[in-house]
């Protein structure tokens, strides 16, 4: 996750994986920009729980994106990491329809949540 530069070529696969926590309202999205499917596209992701076969309420998670190297070029593709204070109304596979910071209510001195964090990725294929 710290180094967000990948280089891969033709062919290659390559994954990327995260720690999550449904019981958190903790997820990852794979969101706008998207890579250049030219160059890059997304294979899925997969979950595996923790706690091993059996899901245990409350266990964390591991998410692993995997992508696959298409054509020569440079891309970019971001993930987002949304919490149970940084998104509003995000589930397992829905992204919140708004990624920025909530707003505040209209009534009392509540303060707006910090927007989430987004990792931006650039894959170079040659």
């Amino acid at each position: 996750m710290d180094d967000t530069s990948i280089t891969a070529e033709p062919g290659e696969r390559f994954t990327l994986t995260v720690d999550q926590n449904a019981s958190t309202r903790e997820y990852w999205y794979l969101v706008d920009p998207e890579p250049d499917s030219s160059v890059l596209v997304s294979r899925g992701r997969h979950r595996a729980s923790d706690s091993g076969d059996e899901p245990v309420p409350g266990a964390g998670a591991r998410l692993t994106f995997t992508f696959e190297a298409k054509g020569k070029g440079t891309t970019r593709f971001t993930l987002l990491h949304c919490t149970f204070t940084t998104c509003q109304g995000n589930n397992s596979t829905l992204p919140p329809a708004t990624t920025g910071p909530s707003t505040p209510p209209t009534t009392g001195a509540a303060t707006p949540s910090p927007a989430p964090e987004r990792i931006t990725y650039t894959v170079t294929v040659g």
